[in-house]
């Protein structure tokens, strides 16, 4: 585990982050010779404190509940969109602004190269402190911030660019302003241009996938999710306060919504899981990226042996089989819930 990383744990994360700090001392007075007593005994109290580490490790999270995944899709040390730009990509050059109001931040975009190949990334950026959460809305773009992103694909189509886009929001900003220059008109038109681009699409949800505000730039050929992250059309919260009239209740909702990236790829709606490193994308963001750039480099490679109209011909083909569309004799003969 990183040092730096150490600083913010989860409830369920905890027991393991103690048994980490203890075993991190044990190695310290190892390497400067403070340790009382044999030095033979502290390398076998280690390397016991170091299997006792792995297994606790494997028991939290190969059993999380799908809160615990919301909520490590969550994590303030998780790697943001310019975390893995930073990791997997050159000659970055962020555009800015929409051409019509301003420029968001919350969602940004811009040119980089992919083991020296041309390609457009877009996605939403969240802050790490107070300040840039304010600067960034949290991950929750504005109509400006859609309107940027569909430029920014447009001219990636003019260009014969594949675009990229990294998912990482609670959803769309719902205040009045965003409201008032047509946030929902603004999320639309993404959804319908985005379906007829003639290059070829990769979104890839790396933490939080919530609501319109996600599926805005989701409309892919290919969507990949990280292992701890969820995908759905409302968050825990706003569906516990719909339905059961109190937004504390989210535990209840993640499971009733069924929204992990594990739940997406058995329902077939993601082509591929990428896994995050042991414990979490945050506890080793460069093995992370690294899983993430061999899926990247594998599906952009097949894309990119389409033309154009393959290219939107496999995005159409993609969104079809997403779920069978039955009539209402379909649905009359369908049993009733158990419980009803």
């Amino acid at each position: 585990m990183k040092g730096s990383q150490a600083t913010y744990a989860l409830d369920f994360e905890k027991p393991l982050l103690e048994l980490e700090q203890k075993l991190a001392e044990l190695k310290r007075h190892a390497a400067t010779g403070t340790a009382p007593g044999d030095m033979g005994s502290l390398d076998g109290e280690i390397r016991r404190l170091e299997r006792r580490c792995g297994k606790l490790q494997e028991q939290i999270f190969n059993d999380l509940s799908r809160w615990q995944v919301v909520q490590l899709s969550r994590h303030p040390n998780r790697p943001y969109m310019l975390d893995y730009v930073q990791r997997l990509f050159t000659d970055w050059i962020e555009l800015h602004g929409d051409r019509s109001f301003g420029d968001d931040q919350a969602l940004i975009g811009g040119l980089a190269r992919l083991d020296g190949q041309p390609v457009m990334l877009i996605g939403q950026q969240k802050g790490r402190s107070t300040k840039e959460n304010i600067l960034r809305s949290f991950g929750m773009p504005r109509p400006e911030g859609y309107r940027k992103a569909l430029r920014l694909m447009k001219l990636a189509e003019r260009f014969d660019r594949p675009v990229i886009a990294f998912i990482d929001t609670p959803g769309a900003y719902p205040g009045i302003d965003a409201e008032e220059r047509g946030q929902a008109e603004a999320i639309a038109v993404c959804l319908e241009e985005m379906a007829a681009l003639q290059v070829p699409v990769i979104s890839v949800v790396i933490g939080e996938g919530g609501s319109g505000g996600a599926l805005a730039i989701g409309v892919c050929n290919r969507l990949l999710m990280l292992q701890y992250s969820w995908y759905s059309v409302i968050s825990p919260e706003s569906c516990a306060a719909i339905l059961y009239r109190d937004a504390s209740k989210g535990e209840r909702a993640a499971e009733a919504l069924k929204l992990t990236a594990r739940d997406a790829f058995e329902l077939g709606i993601v082509e591929q899981l990428v896994e995050e490193a042991p414990g979490g994308a945050h506890r080793d963001p460069d093995l992370t990226a690294q899983n993430l750039g061999v899926a990247l480099r594998r599906h952009l490679r097949e894309l990119r042996a389409m033309d154009a109209e393959g290219v939107v011909n496999d995005r159409y083909a993609k969104f079809r089989k997403l779920g069978p569309v039955t009539g209402p004799e379909q649905r009359a003969s369908r049993p009733p819930p158990a419980d009803s």
